[in-house]
């Protein structure tokens, strides 16, 4: 079969976001308001910010704008990997800050918990399932990392096993797999999109106002407090969170620590019966390999395969709609799936998608204040928020109000990665790096002078 035939009927639309389920909007603001915190975004980030906010001290007064639907962007159509790491992973969490490393494993997990227990406590469905994820190696000279690996998440506390090649094809079953790292309690599978919903819904029953189709235009310090210009009025607070993510930030000075780039995936249609029996996968783990022009996948709670990853393209400074979709994209990541999976020869993809994510160059969420410590920030999750973006919202809360605190000590809180040069050097290095990246996976991981030296700078673009 013609692996671009899996093709023919997909929606353009990202699977998550395709639910009947999908609540309706809440009104926009017309006119002015004021309050104690306005958190400017409404994916994760801002949901987060909004519902700890009142979780802390129900008398606040909280608004919440987001220029689309809340969850309608990175925070909706993600693989729905929400993992403990707040560091992009404990090698790059290592690599730059050996120092505190246990702290921010043990903080990461400590964050997890409480994710759960937010789920239960406001009773949101959104298929979490506690299953762990593996590290498969594709390649020969990847099995040589993966004991490493194992060794190195065990002494920071995760629970790990180590699979040959039958162990791990006995989890998944792909002629490709060569063995595995299986991190067994540190990564949650997720419905991203209801996700967001259920914590928009929360935030709701708190009594955090929430404005939908209300586009934040400009931020304006006066005197106490700060007012940001939407298009039917002002608001006036006396603290604001910044979860803008990878749109431009109202803060000039903080647009250069991040860049969009475009990621991209694809649903299957459900699986048969005799499919999912060809496949396994009893155990739902999600799963990615360790190259650098890596896929992530998962199984949906409908027995679907999201498969995703490979292709990271920077289209520029600017989002834009029309770059959420990549025909040529789509045919490689089809043309790999069957590679990966032959047994499900026939198989078809139901939706095919991407969007925006926001990349920093330590490759790990960034904070910053302004206006006197009244405007809060953070971005920069590069890909890995779902869980983080919870921690963010915490550090804000606690950068706000002044407080010095385990997190607010922290230098991944204190200080900020290198910025991104200007354009067209920009463009250029991003360009070469991505060329040096797919030579290194060409040649068994061997990074060439041009990734030594961004290793040595402290630059991202490990993974």
């Amino acid at each position: 079969m013609n692996p671009l035939l899996s093709l023919r009927d997909t929606a353009p639309t990202p699977f998550w976001l395709d639910d009947p389920r999908r609540p309706e909007a809440t009104p926009a603001l017309v006119g002015g308001t004021t309050c104690d915190l306005l958190v400017v975004g409404g994916g994760y980030t801002g949901l987060w910010t909004a519902l700890v906010a009142k979780e802390r001290d129900p008398s606040a007064d909280v608004v919440l704008v987001e220029a689309d639907e809340a969850g309608g962007a990175a925070s909706g159509r993600n693989g729905g990997f929400c993992e403990s790491s707040l560091t992009h992973g404990l090698a790059n969490g290592l690599a730059r800050w050996p120092g505190q490393i246990g702290a921010l494993e043990r903080l990461g997990r400590e964050n997890l918990r409480a994710m759960e227990d937010t789920l239960v406590r406001h009773g949101i469905d959104c298929d979490w399932e506690r299953t762990g994820s593996l590290v498969v190696a594709t390649e020969p000279h990847q099995v040589d990392w993966l004991a490493e690996e194992a060794a190195t998440a065990a002494r920071y506390g995760a629970d790990t096993a180590l699979l040959d090649a039958d162990a791990v094809r006995a989890e998944i079953d792909s002629p490709t797999f060569l063995g595995a790292v299986w991190n067994k309690s540190d990564t949650a599978m997720v419905n991203p999109a209801r996700l967001a919903w259920g914590l928009k819904r929360a935030c709701l029953d708190l009594g955090v106002r929430v404005h939908e189709h209300t586009p934040a235009l400009s931020l304006d310090e006066h005197g106490a407090v700060v007012t940001v210009r939407t298009p039917y009025g002002r608001i006036t607070a006396r603290n604001v969170a910044l979860a803008t993510n990878a749109y431009p930030s109202l803060v000039r000075r903080h647009r250069p620590y991040t860049v969009p780039v475009y990621d991209y995936a694809l649903m299957t249609e459900p699986l048969s019966a005799r499919q999912l029996a060809s496949v396994g996968w009893r155990n739902r783990q999600g799963w990615a390999d360790p190259a650098n022009h890596f896929h992530y996948v998962r199984i949906s709670a409908d027995d679907r395969i999201l498969w995703g990853g490979y292709d990271v393209v920077y289209r520029g400074g600017r989002v834009r709609p029309e770059h959420a979709r990549r025909p040529e994209t789509y045919a490689t990541l089809a043309r790999q799936f069957f590679d990966t999976f032959p047994q499900l020869e026939g198989a078809r993809f139901s939706h095919a998608w991407g969007g925006a994510i926001d990349t920093s160059t330590r490759f790990c969420v960034f904070f910053d204040t302004s206006h006197g410590g009244k405007v809060a920030y953070a971005a920069g999750f590069t890909g890995l928020g779902v869980g983080a973006t919870r921690f963010g919202a915490e550090v804000m809360l606690d950068l706000l109000a002044g407080a010095r605190t385990e997190r607010t000590a922290l230098e991944l809180v204190r200080r900020k990665p290198l910025p991104f040069p200007p354009e067209p050097v920009r463009s250029l290095g991003i360009g070469l790096t991505q060329r040096a990246l797919a030579h290194a996976d060409r040649n068994e991981g061997r990074r060439n002078l041009w990734l030594r030296t961004l290793d040595h700078l402290g630059l991202g673009f490990g993974s």
